[in-house]
């Protein structure tokens, strides 16, 4: 929100700079690996920032597949913030062929990324013709190569298998 009452959405982060003129202090950002406190618990836990709400609150996707709302920063301890090339899923693109973890289970489907978030999770259309949104990145990986976004286990073509 702009101090004259307008609102904008969407903006690229090169695009926006810190009125102090610094680069926010160390504050944390989309992407970032993280370990918070779900539900303000003793235990930390790892996930990724998917969301920085600007009021000093983040949300969290937990790499268990929770996810967790407005959690304060100082419920949230970064880890390896990781490289750019990190947040995009590991220099994967739209149009890869790869195979995921539908609705996280545990068996693997071939099909393509058909999107790329910010938050570092992908939009995949399976080969069967199942389509799948914000699929996080330890879910899938590359085929026809040696690199993996995650660990690989088993492929299987059909889901009623």
């Amino acid at each position: 929100d702009y101090e004259d009452g307008e609102r904008e959405t969407r903006v690229s982060k090169r695009l926006i700079r810190s009125k102090d003129g610094g680069g926010g202090g160390g504050r944390l950002s989309e992407g970032d690996k993280v370990e918070a406190r779900y539900r303000g618990r003793e235990k930390y836990y790892p996930g990724k920032i998917s969301r920085d709400r600007g009021d000093g609150t983040y949300d969290v996707a937990y790499d268990d597949g929770e996810s967790e709302t407005r959690v304060r920063e100082d419920l949230i301890k970064a880890t390896d913030s990781g490289s750019d090339d990190d947040r995009r899923g590991g220099g994967a693109r739209v149009g890869d062929k790869v195979e995921a973890r539908y609705r996280g289970r545990s068996k693997y489907y071939p099909g393509k990324i058909s999107r790329v978030h910010s938050d570092g999770t992908f939009d995949i259309d399976y080969d069967d013709g199942e389509q799948e949104t914000r699929v996080l990145e330890e879910y899938v990986k590359k085929t026809g190569s040696s690199s993996s976004l995650n660990r690989t286990t088993s492929v299987v073509r059909r889901r009623g298998e």
